[in-house]
């Protein structure tokens, strides 16, 4: 079965299926939907909003809206993985939320389920993956309630047993975690690479080589999308101007902050004003 990326042109589904030698990541690192990432088979390193942390084969990550990650391991690229994004909309449709709620208590989550388990979610995916591939007719919807036979499994699962606590990967991780968090608290003010090299204690080399390593961004990449997607979050949830919003998160231009917002997300910022 070969790769693909299909997408319903809305932004409410879309379903990626990859067997990899090489590394890819979709160019946004964060979405309007919640993510369902399926590892069928290898081992990936992700990186979550502030937390590098180890999925193997088996696993199923689940990411709640506009939560920043992306893999991190390119050098251990053979894997094979199924992404499904699904819109708010069609999980509230229902009353799924209701029932899945345990699976969205947190901004991220994974589930690592028994072998029967697994046994169970390997055949939906590969009736997906066939769905996909042959586009008959109401192959979306069907797409769409194996999804939700995968999170009932993966709910169940969860109800029924505590969630570990995943450590991370090594000790030079947890530092990098420590950057990152405080990023995530003062992305308002001017930060720099030296500032925050000052901060922790390490050298700019230290953390601009190994903040690379641990989270797969670079410092400026990872604070741009930090700040890009608060200034998403405004755009979509309140009247603020764009001046303003631009300000809020921490540009001093508006002009830089509108070529930033297109580089990360794709669009210009008003793309995401409610009712524009």
């Amino acid at each position: 079965m070969g790769d693909f990326q299909y997408d319903n042109g809305e932004g409410s589904i879309s379903v990626s299926y990859r067997k990899a030698r090489s590394h890819n990541m979709p160019a946004s690192h964060f979405h309007s939907t919640y993510e369902i990432f399926c590892l069928m088979s290898g081992k990936r390193e992700f990186f979550i909003k502030d937390r590098t942390l180890v999925v193997q084969e088996g696993d199923m990550v689940i990411i709640s809206p506009n939560i920043l990650h992306r893999t991190t391991n390119t050098e251990t690229p053979e894997h094979e993985r199924l992404i499904v994004n699904i819109h708010e909309k069609h999980m509230a449709a229902g009353s799924y939320m209701d029932v899945l709620h345990p699976l969205f208590e947190k901004e991220y989550l994974i589930v690592k389920c028994p072998l029967q388990d697994r046994l169970a979610i390997e055949t939906i995916l590969q009736t997906m993956i066939a769905e996909m591939s042959e586009k008959k007719p109401g192959f979306e919807l069907y797409a769409l309630t194996l999804t939700l036979q995968m999170l009932m499994i993966c709910c169940r699962h969860v109800k029924s047993s505590s969630v570990e606590i995943l450590e991370s990967p090594s000790p030079m991780h947890e530092r990098i975690s420590e950057v990152a968090r405080y990023i995530n608290s003062h992305y308002r003010n001017e930060l720099s690479l030296h500032m925050l090299a000052e901060r922790f204690y390490v050298s700019p080399y230290y953390l601009s080589r190994f903040f690379k390593e641990a989270t797969g961004f670079t410092f400026v990449e990872y604070l741009n999308s930090v700040r890009i997607k608060e200034a998403k979050k405004l755009l979509e949830q309140s009247s603020m101007k764009v001046n303003l919003i631009a300000k809020r998160v921490g540009f001093g231009s508006v002009t830089h902050f509108g070529r930033v917002f297109k580089s990360v997300t794709g669009h210009p910022p008003l793309h995401y004003r409610k009712g524009k």
